[in-house]
């Protein structure tokens, strides 16, 4: 089957729930997620609103990602007595790329990959940080 690349809305949907549903059944990554998360549905749309905003920040969207993800990662972090490492940071950025390479291919999807590249790092760089104050 021919991969195209993230167009709209709706690519980035399917991207976020193949992904999440990934995450949610990893035996690292599972327990934190599915412990934090209460809805699952409101998480996924939250997030597909994020990265369509991150992607698509030229085009004319019907919602935009509004909020602070560092603060709610340090939080998590937080909650979970400061357990988080890179470990869980490299099990996340591997399995948001298995997911785009099972599903998509282009300029658009190379991007996504270096966007949660950078973010991973920003993430993690300041969730330990925070942990010093």
């Amino acid at each position: 089957m021919q991969k195209r690349d993230i167009q709209n809305r709706e690519d980035v949907f399917l991207l976020v729930s193949e992904f999440y549903n990934k995450v949610r059944e990893d035996e690292t990554l599972g327990p934190i997620f599915n412990n934090v998360i209460k809805d699952w549905d409101v998480h996924i749309h939250r997030l597909t609103t994020f990265w369509e905003s991150s992607l698509f920040m030229t085009k004319k969207l019907e919602e935009r990602y509004i909020g602070n993800p560092l603060e709610v990662h340090v939080q998590v972090d937080k909650d979970n007595n400061n357990t988080i490492t890179e470990l869980h940071f490299g099990l996340w950025l591997n399995l948001w790329f298995a997911t785009l390479d099972e599903l998509f291919e282009g300029e658009i999807t190379e991007n996504t990959k270096r966007r949660a590249r950078k973010m991973g790092t920003f993430l993690y760089m300041n969730i330990f940080q925070a942990r010093q104050n």
